[in-house]
């Protein structure tokens, strides 16, 4: 394959993808050439026009909506859908053909995320796709929008790097390098969006930014986006004269972001119309949170005040619900209220988000946070890793005592819920209010990012670093991960023998390092499917590869899913138990891969992680 001309950076986002670019050959040192893709896209039926944001929208139109022609793109395309602008704008009025947050549903571990199921609340008649589908929908898209920009630099030949939120579990990681690869994505790097937002505030500032950071400080990124709340540490060091940025811990998985703000204004809205004698059906609510969403950012990005209302139309499916469409309008006051107390409330670091033990039955849907309060969800990270930087070398800083949490010095704000002023400084306002009463200094912004396309700029920036050239984050892997052995035991009635938890792959394990357990042999069935039962750790930083737990706190290791592998006979027979031992790589890709390696004879199998139901 040729040397690849542009490092190429993909933000596949829950509201919104981009592609950003830089110029390999016309880069150097810290000054970069670089650029974001104008990606031409539907706006309307036959309307192509070009837009930096690709809207994470997939249309799926009924056979006679639309003419002959209307779904045309600059380059040979299905006819059957639409993705982008178009999708989005149709998908307001007609909700039941619209396929949103697919990215949710692709780390959805409840679901088996193959299966078409979006939309999920489709009646029979209407086509459905499955997560992974509409991710590589989106993701081809980007592709083909590339090669009919730029055709003397085919997609297929440049370094690409998609982001994912750094929360992403394995089967996450693996389904999201599947689509891609699907999507025709050859040279390709996984990168965690936190990571890629600070590649991208490093890249802007110019070289300068060795000026804003120093030794010892604890870089807070807060990345609240479309779908998710992510969070990310990042520790300053300084070795050999040289900075060096290492990533410390990251957040759990949180399903909390701008969805879920646009259905609380839906409700909000709902229960004005219904006090009103107006009720919505199922249908229209869909409609009136596309709506919500549209007012929602215009109000809060007025951060002079000068809007009081916007307003707020659901259309009507006849004559004989309200024989026109419904308006009615949400103020700023609502909005701010609702979203900020709502969101981020100013409560003590010693909060913790709220659980409930949830019903029997459930809809199947989205497992969002229980809980709303960002700034919970916040305090809980801090608390759980107030000892992240103990044991770090080099680190010249380290917390009080007697501090309850890991302080921060700096904080830099990404996703596009921060475009709103008035939710940045309510979330850094309480930061520093936790700061102050432990006697800390407050944490400062780093300014500058661009909260819509950072990520997409920093990971274009990050395969430019990956060639050699300024400064990149270390870390390796974010968890410990485990999987579960079953202890050998007597049979005793009514107790099931006690579960270990063994480790195959340390905390920080290097992309491309590979670790074998060699002390430790597993009998594996083959022929037949096994089930491994699998665990994650932000907090276990020190158990070495092969460490087997006995006991662990109830918060210090989460079940990530299952572990399923089948291994063929290869001249062996059905039932035969193999003798193994387990070996663990960080792939350069960004994902973890398990493989049991026979112990006599040279048998190996890939471990695959289950992304299918657990049901």
């Amino acid at each position: 394959m040729s040397t690849p001309r542009y490092a190429i950076g993909v933000d596949l986002g829950t509201t919104h993808c981009a592609l950003a670019w830089v110029d390999l050959e016309a880069s150097d040192g810290d000054a970069t050439r670089h650029g974001v893709l104008q990606v031409p896209q539907l706006t309307g039926s036959g309307q192509v026009e070009a837009s930096t944001l690709l809207p994470s929208f997939l249309y799926l139109p009924h056979a006679d909506e639309l003419a002959p022609g209307d779904l045309d793109l600059p380059w040979p395309s299905p006819h059957d859908y639409a993705v982008g602008e178009m999708a989005r704008a149709r998908g307001a009025t007609t909700p039941i053909r619209l396929v949103s947050s697919a990215k949710s549903w692709l780390c959805h571990a409840g679901a088996d995320r193959r299966a078409a199921m979006l939309p999920s609340d489709a009646p029979p008649e209407v086509q459905r796709v499955s997560p992974l589908e509409a991710s590589t929908r989106y993701l081809s898209h980007l592709r083909c929008a590339w090669d009919h920009t730029y055709p003397e630099a085919p997609f297929a030949q440049q370094d690409v790097t998609v982001t994912i939120p750094a929360s992403f579990d394995p089967a996450a990681r693996e389904l999201t390098v599947e689509a891609a690869k699907a999507a025709g994505y050859q040279n390709l790097t996984l990168l965690e969006e936190p990571q890629a937002a600070l590649y991208n505030w490093i890249q802007h500032s110019g070289g300068k930014w060795r000026r804003d950071v120093q030794p010892g400080d604890v870089i807070l990124v807060i990345d609240v986006g479309g779908g998710t709340s992510d969070f990310s540490l990042i520790a300053v060091l300084e070795h050999e004269g040289t900075l060096e940025l290492h990533r410390i811990a990251v957040g759990e998985h949180i399903l909390l972001g701008g969805d879920n703000m646009d259905l609380t204004l839906a409700h909000l809205v709902a229960r004005k119309l219904a006090a009103a004698g107006t009720t919505l059906d199922p249908w229209q609510m869909r409609a009136l949170g596309y709506a919500c969403r549209g007012a929602k950012e215009s109000l809060l990005a007025d951060d002079h005040g000068e809007l009081a209302a916007q307003p707020i139309v659901v259309p009507s499916r006849g004559s004989k619900l309200i024989g026109g469409a419904i308006r009615t309008e949400l103020t700023a006051d609502e909005v701010r209220t609702t979203i900020v107390e709502g969101f981020f409330p100013d409560v003590p670091v010693s909060n913790r988000p709220a659980s409930r033990v949830r019903g029997g039955l459930t809809q199947i849907g989205l497992p969002y946070a229980q809980d709303a309060g960002v700034t919970r969800h916040l305090a809980a990270l801090l608390g759980r890793q107030v000892d992240a930087t103990a044991e770090l070398a080099g680190f010249v800083r380290a917390n009080a005592p007697d501090a309850t949490f890991l302080h921060p010095s700096a904080v830099l704000f990404n996703g596009g819920v921060f475009k709103s002023t008035l939710l940045a400084e309510r979330t850094l306002g309480t930061l520093n209010g936790w700061l102050a009463a432990e006697g800390a200094a407050p944490a400062r912004v780093l300014a500058g990012a661009d909260l819509d396309l950072a990520v997409a700029r920093g990971a274009a920036y990050y395969g430019y670093v990956r060639r050699g050239h300024g400064v990149r984050i270390r870390g390796g892997t974010a968890r410990a991960y485990y999987v579960a052995i079953e202890s050998a035991m007597p049979a005793i009635p009514g107790m099931e023998p006690p579960m270990q938890a063994l480790c195959v792959a340390p905390f920080g394990m290097e992309e491309g390092a590979e670790a074998e357990l060699a002390s430790q042999q597993f009998g594996l069935v083959v022929g037949e499917p096994i089930q491994l039962r699998f665990f994650g750790s932000s907090v276990r930083r020190q158990d070495p590869l092969g460490t087997l737990l006995d006991y662990w706190q109830a918060d210090e290791l989460q079940e990530l899913g299952e572990i399923r592998a089948t291994l063929p006979p290869e001249g062996r027979r059905d039932g035969d138990v193999v003798q193994v031992r387990l070996r663990a790589v960080a792939t350069d890709t960004g994902t973890l891969e398990l493989t049991a390696v026979a112990i006599d004879g040279d048998g190996h199998w890939k471990i695959e992680f289950d992304v299918r139901t657990n049901g």
